[in-house]
């Protein structure tokens, strides 16, 4: 499975509208300068967004998007089904051989679980110690 721009960048302006839920909308200029992106190519991925009810769009001068609900209740796997369509990890998964098939099912649950289960609230709160509480200390 392949996540393409469309995906990565919407989850960025996911996870931008998640840090500042509740705080009032935020415009795609702030977010595309936030993390050096095109706001033109973000003006096409909020419109799907926006579409499946993901996000809402506020006019006025101090307008921009706000989410659609809480950021707890949004995970990223609606977010790349929204842009990137169906996840699929094999395309022709039915003719191949039984136990390939059942690999690539389960490569595929996993994906789906992990994008189910992770909300764009663990994504905004997410810290960079990735790994540091698994670490092992060896001390000599």
């Amino acid at each position: 499975m392949k996540i393409s721009t469309k995906g990565r960048y919407g989850l960025t302006i996911m996870i931008e509208l998640a840090k500042n839920y509740g705080e009032g909308p935020i415009s795609l200029k702030s977010i595309a300068q936030t993390n050096d992106l095109s706001e033109h190519y973000l003006e096409q991925l909020v419109a799907p967004l926006r579409n499946a009810g993901l996000v809402k769009s506020i006019r006025g001068a101090y307008g921009g998007y706000i989410l659609g609900s809480e950021p707890s209740n949004i995970s990223a796997g609606d977010i790349i089904r929204v842009l990137e369509g169906p996840i699929s990890i094999v395309e022709g998964i039915e003719d191949e051989e039984p136990a390939k098939r059942e690999l690539w099912t389960r490569i595929r649950d996993a994906v789906k679980d992990v994008l189910d289960n992770t909300t764009i609230e663990d994504l905004a709160n997410h810290t960079d110690n990735f790994g540091e509480s698994d670490a092992y200390m060896f001390y000599i």
